[in-house]
């Protein structure tokens, strides 16, 4: 346990599946449409197709540099959850002595999900980058919860260890 950690995931921003689709599909696009107009200049496309190719390999370099960047970083500390988000996020502290259940779920029944930082919607509080796994805390006061992770079970048993339970 380095300084009282006992468990932390960082998700980033480039391996959320919904994203990563759209920006493969539109390189694609871009690359299939530069060689279709390579092999029939009766198009007259031209230059511009020279366009496509470079469209593409900018957005295939963007994907990358997207696997880099921190989204959701999660720690467990000893009767403590921090979340921490992006630049302009807050951090969000959750007093584990609050928390009355603790649950692995799954986050959504929908395979593409959009990646959501402190997300209030009907009852629920949100965050959430990339899988299927999540977990759901539930405080005294009834609030719920619903944090996405890529593992599950380790986060169960920290804040499970962290809360005393």
């Amino acid at each position: 346990m380095k300084n009282g950690i006992i468990y932390t995931e960082s998700q980033h921003l480039g391996s959320n599946k919904y994203s990563l689709n759209r920006r493969l599909v539109l390189a694609i696009f871009c690359f299939l449409t530069y060689f279709y107009s390579e092999q029939n200049p009766e198009l007259g496309i031209g230059s511009a197709a020279n366009y496509l190719f470079v469209m593409g390999l900018f957005v295939l370099i963007l994907s990358v540099a997207l696997m880099l960047v921190l989204f959701l970083k999660t720690e467990v500390r000893e009767r403590m959850l921090t979340l921490d988000g992006l630049w302009t996020s807050r951090k969000v502290k959750l007093d584990l002595r609050t928390i009355v259940s603790i649950e692995p779920v799954r986050y959504s029944k929908f395979f593409l999900n959009r990646p959501v930082y402190n997300l209030h919607r009907r009852g629920t509080i949100r965050f959430y980058c990339s899988g299927r796994k999540a977990v759901e805390l539930t405080d005294k006061d009834g609030m719920i919860y619903l944090i996405g992770t890529q593992k599950q079970d380790e986060l169960v048993l920290a804040l499970k260890k962290a809360a005393g339970k």
